[in-house]
């Protein structure tokens, strides 16, 4: 492969961060943030410049393109999807990268809040770059890498690959979403339209990994309904829906079943946001396990908690809504093992040891693989999400370049 390409996956990403895309958990508007297409804008504009005709954006914000094949040969049609969105956890506006050029090892002190330090001690993949130039936000900001070192690498790709007509692929779509931060990436994604048969998504973290399962996921919405009554005259009379909320928080287990006591496989019950006044409470949960069917069981779970803690208060009501957010795309990769294999030879082709992994997490490919488009997760090097300390290695991102170069020349290989 050409190593002396004269564009930069580097440039491109320090082009994209500086657009502020995050998105808004509580809008309900698609996309969440209109700011998110000025960068679906952008992209359509560079993939024009890079030669492809087939670009569009649509009311969503979504960006499509081709990459026309150059084979005869009858290839299956391949997405690479990254989204645009940043989290909602952490301030999108604003973002001034650094490039930190030969990075030396050590703490990496962010010059615009000198109290945001990246040490190696609680990043010990960062103490493993030294020498590679690495990219980081300014202290006031994440950095963005989540997902735009994704999109990026496949803008990068896309122009080698257009440019280098001589290396034989299929008919490649590229997909770009909006909101995936918020779960809702691929909620309007026009399947026909795109019309793959199997994809990728670019939203994996250290170099190497390879990702083909996730959490299920469901969302709960607890509603308590109290009894207001004017506190001068509240004797005997007055039910509290935020001091019920409060309890059912209160009775949740302290040493198991949340994010901060849990690791590996092991699933948790979240509460994510709580709002309410005294006579109406709201407590938003997200629940979270790699088995489907454990779902049932921490719902059940908190169904119980709440259904306790209402019943201490006479007057008091409970409402209980679960609502399905994405299911553990292992369930469908496993009947079309070549998806993987094939990302495994293209990581191995590129020089690197592939990593099987599970996210504690999903990604868009969660649902497009419920949706017909089976969907691993390959790496970008983007760590440290959702943070003031997110970072990314310029080398990591140039090796996700190659990968997906590799990437839809085996699929051509072996088609």
């Amino acid at each position: 492969m050409d190593k002396n390409y004269a564009y930069s996956v580097t440039a491109r990403f320090l082009r994209y961060v500086q657009i502020d895309t995050q998105a808004d958990p509580l809008s309900r508007t698609f996309p969440s943030s209109a700011k998110q297409k000025d960068l679906s804008r952008l992209l359509v504009q560079e993939l024009q410049q890079i030669g492809l005709s087939d670009v569009l954006t649509d009311e969503y914000g979504y960006v499509y393109a081709t990459i026309p094949a150059t084979t005869d040969k009858d290839v299956p049609v391949i997405c690479l999807c990254a989204h645009m969105d940043t989290a909602p956890d952490c301030s999108g506006a604003g973002v001034k990268p650094i490039v930190h050029k030969a990075y030396d090892g050590k703490d990496i002190i962010l010059p615009d809040d000198p109290t945001q330090v990246i040490s190696v001690k609680e990043h010990p993949y960062l103490a493993g770059k030294t020498g590679d130039d690495i990219i980081t936000a300014s202290g006031t900001t994440l950095l963005g890498a989540d997902n735009k070192a994704g999109v990026a690498e496949i803008m990068d790709a896309a122009q080698y690959l257009v440019q280098h007509p001589e290396v034989k692929h299929g008919k490649i779509r590229i997909l770009f979403t909006p909101d995936e931060e918020v779960g809702r990436g691929v909620e309007h994604v026009n399947m026909e339209q795109l019309g793959a048969q199997f994809g990728y998504t670019m939203d994996g973290g250290e170099l190497g990994s390879l990702e083909d399962e996730t959490f299920s996921a469901d969302g709960v919405k607890i509603t308590i309904h109290g009894v207001s009554v004017h506190p001068g005259a509240a004797k005997d009379k007055l039910v509290s829906a935020v001091k019920i909320a409060a309890d059912i928080l209160h009775a949740l287990p302290k040493d198991i079943l949340s994010p901060e006591t849990t690791e590996d496989r092991q699933g948790f019950i979240h509460p994510v946001r709580i709002e309410g006044i005294t006579e109406k409470a709201e407590i938003d949960f997200i629940i979270r396990d790699f088995t489907t069917a454990e779902l049932e069981g921490h719902e059940f779970f908190l169904r119980k908690i709440m259904e306790t803690e209402v019943a201490k208060h006479p007057g008091a009501k409970g409402e209980f809504k679960v609502t399905e957010q994405y299911r553990n795309m292992k369930e469908v990769l496993d009947k079309y093992p070549q998806v993987v294999a094939n990302a495994e030879e293209a990581i191995k082709r590129a020089g690197i040891k592939p990593l099987k992994m599970s996210i504690r997490g999903g990604t868009d490919g969660s649902r497009l693989s419920f949706m017909g488009l089976p969907c691993p997760n390959i790496f970008t090097g983007e760590m440290a999400l959702h943070s003031k300390h997110e970072y990314v290695s310029t080398q990591d991102m140039q090796k996700a370049v190659d990968t997906i170069i590799h990437l839809v020349q085996v699929w051509e290989e072996r088609s």
